[in-house]
């Protein structure tokens, strides 16, 4: 029986990595606020 959490990292990566954030604008308005850290 296979259990129910697969971990993959590139899927993972894709969903709410560094550049799922570019896409989805966040980093683009911590960045407008001149944040010095735009993701943890």
């Amino acid at each position: 029986m296979k259990r129910t959490y697969q971990p993959n990292k590139r899927k993972k990566a894709k969903k709410h990595g560094f550049f799922a954030r570019m896409k989805s604008n966040v980093i683009n308005k911590r960045r407008a606020k001149k944040r010095k850290k735009l993701s943890a």
